[in-house]
């Protein structure tokens, strides 16, 4: 049978800007994601400079071409904030877990804390390794 009262129906959550509002929780949650893929991608590379590594001088030389040029270093880059992103954001699950912090005021402040950690903890890690 046809649904006559199909045009009255609410529009899906997913139309961004129009009707739903993105939460931080959810923002935070979909980065979770992201940055674990970008981890196991992370992790190809490194396998891949390992086996160059392995194999032979001018295969070496090619993937330490690539991950020392001002690209890879900004991929290097975005693969530490990802790592401490991951992490932090990983121990407030932890925390959830433990069946803290689930309400409204204090998961959008994990949130921001998760924010601000990650990006504190890539500048040190950065000054770290340069210094």
């Amino acid at each position: 049978m046809a649904d006559v009262n199909r045009g009255n129906r609410p529009l899906s959550p997913f139309m961004l800007g129009q009707v739903y509002r993105l939460q931080l929780t959810s923002l935070t949650s979909l980065m979770h994601r992201v940055t674990g893929v970008g981890l196991t991608l992370g992790g190809f590379l490194l396998v891949w400079w390992l086996l160059a590594a392995a194999t032979g001088p001018e295969s070496f030389a090619f993937i330490d071409g690539i991950l020392t040029s001002w690209l890879g270093g900004l991929v290097m880059i975005g693969l530490l904030a990802a790592l401490w992103y991951h992490f932090c954001n990983g121990v407030r699950h932890l925390v959830w877990d433990a069946g803290y912090g689930y309400e409204i005021g204090v998961a959008e402040q994990s949130g921001y804390a998760v924010i601000a950690a990650t990006a504190a903890l890539t500048v040190l890690t950065l000054i770290a390794a340069f210094v």
